[in-house]
């Protein structure tokens, strides 16, 4: 059995659903990291495959890997919600169960907020194929704005965190889509900046089903968003939508062509 017996300084929010396929080498990033205070989350929304066999077995040999479960499938940002609530630690960070850390993530990162005095903080992150073959690299600005992410999100929910010393515990909004980018939002209502570090910390992992995804459905849960959980006004709300759907063309037409020209 590894045990930590400090209080971990960090806490890492994983909502699992379905992630048989994926979970154990995501986990296992985690358990690699260089560094080793920290209690890893993990917030099953009632799947039904071997999902919460898995994490059991880590749960058995690691006591930092703690398995909370919901009663019904109520979405990734009640998942994410529950997972905060129930830390310990000063610091928030999240990964979702198929997605990768690199081992010096935490490390450097803390390092980089400490070092700074930051509440707030993201990374550079890799895209990769379903079977790990490297794509592109996404790279956030140096310093993101409220305002900056309204119009593009930039901030990678895979390499995010917080510090809840300097800004408390903040929770996610309770809608199916979008959650993440909400829980930024706020953050930066609170903190001025997220700053974003250059060197590529995590592996987001592109999917069939998410190469394919529904973006009429996603732009529809970023204008409720605007209007519903930031209450802008209309115009303002449409100002901003206009700034999203442009920069989201945008992106996704230059993810697509290297995509292409990588599996080519």
């Amino acid at each position: 059995m590894i045990t930590t017996k400090s209080f971990p300084e960090v806490s890492i929010v994983m909502p699992i659903y379905n992630s048989e396929s994926y979970i154990r080498e995501s986990i296992a990033s985690v358990l690699h990291q260089t560094f080793k205070n920290f209690e890893l989350i993990c917030v099953d929304d009632c799947s039904h495959d071997d999902t919460i066999n898995i994490v059991r077995e880590f749960c058995a040999n690691d006591d930092r890997v703690v398995l909370l479960q919901l009663c019904s499938n109520s979405g990734a940002a009640v998942a994410r919600n529950l997972g905060i609530k129930e830390s310990k630690g000063r610091y928030i960070a999240f990964l979702d169960s198929d997605d990768l850390w690199n081992p010096n993530k935490l490390e450097h990162q803390l390092r980089f907020m400490k070092e700074n005095s930051i509440a707030f903080a993201c990374s550079a992150y890799i895209r990769v194929s379903e079977n790990g073959t490297e794509i592109d690299v996404v790279t956030p600005p140096e310093i993101v704005t409220y305002y900056n992410l309204l119009k593009v999100c930039t901030v990678g929910c895979l390499t995010a965190i917080y510090d809840t010393r300097k800004i408390g515990k903040v929770y996610m909004p309770l809608i199916r889509k979008r959650q993440d980018l909400g829980l930024w939002l706020r953050l930066l209502s609170i903190v001025p900046f997220c700053y974003g570090i250059q060197e590529p910390l995590a592996a987001y992992r592109i999917r069939p089903d998410s190469i394919s995804a529904n973006k009429i459905n996603a732009a529809k849960y970023t204008w409720r968003l605007y209007r519903e959980v930031e209450r802008l006004p209309f115009l303002r709300s449409a100002y901003y939508f206009c700034h999203y759907a442009k920069n989201g063309l945008l992106r996704n037409r230059l993810k697509w062509l290297t995509y292409v020209r990588r599996k080519g």
